[in-house]
């Protein structure tokens, strides 16, 4: 199969991701090589030189479109939050949202999950979690998630900074244990109440009470 007859249009590159994407969910950073890739797309792995540097190159482009699916997962649990709730009380369960979805993921995508954080920017970038120099989207949904709270009046404003720290090293603790840890051999009801208290207790700890807003 030649990559004349089999691509048109630029199309390579979107098949040698999207190939890297599916050899990621089932078996994590390490499934993502140029040979197999290319090999299962039909062409010859110098062909993907033309679009990707290296396989540090491929494995960061898949990294990025694993984290965009994160973002989607938690886009669509915020999407959901119930109507009716006041405007302190929203911002709040769609933190919870975003901290539940994000566990959730890990359990349901761990290639995915092992693989968006399996790379990042390796120069110093104020702190944030950066690939290509852009604040990763699972990341920045958490800072404007936070951010609303601030506008809503259920986070000081004085807590506000760096409390996107507190909360994604609490989640993502908890997922990473939940994934690897002996957390995942408990049942499944027992993992939801395990991540439910986990969330909790970021939120507590990022508002410093657990007093609903007024």
């Amino acid at each position: 199969m030649s990559e004349a007859r089999t691509y048109h249009h630029g199309d390579l590159k979107e098949a040698l991701i999207a190939e890297g994407l599916s050899r990621a969910r089932e078996g994590g950073p390490s499934a993502v090589t140029l040979r197999e890739v290319t090999r299962a797309v039909g062409v010859a792995p110098n062909a993907a030189y033309r679009h990707f540097a290296d396989r540090d190159d491929l494995v960061r482009t898949v990294a990025g479109r694993s984290q965009l699916a994160l973002a989607r997962a938690i886009s669509d649990r915020v999407a959901n939050t119930p109507p009716g709730l006041g405007p302190a009380e929203a911002s709040i369960e769609r933190l919870r949202r975003v901290g539940l979805a994000y566990i959730d993921f890990a359990r349901e995508e761990r290639g995915w999950f092992e693989l968006a954080f399996f790379t990042q920017d390796t120069q110093a970038n104020d702190g944030i979690v950066t690939l290509d120099d852009e604040v990763v989207a699972p990341f920045r949904l958490l800072m404007d998630t936070l951010d609303g709270m601030v506008a809503a009046g259920a986070l000081d404003p004085a807590r506000r900074p760096l409390a996107e720290w507190a909360c994604w090293s609490s989640v993502h603790g908890f997922a990473d244990i939940a994934v690897h840890g002996p957390v995942r051999w408990q049942p499944e009801p027992v993992i939801d109440a395990l991540a439910a208290a986990v969330v909790e207790a970021a939120i507590t700890g990022v508002r410093g009470t657990a007093q609903p807003p007024a």
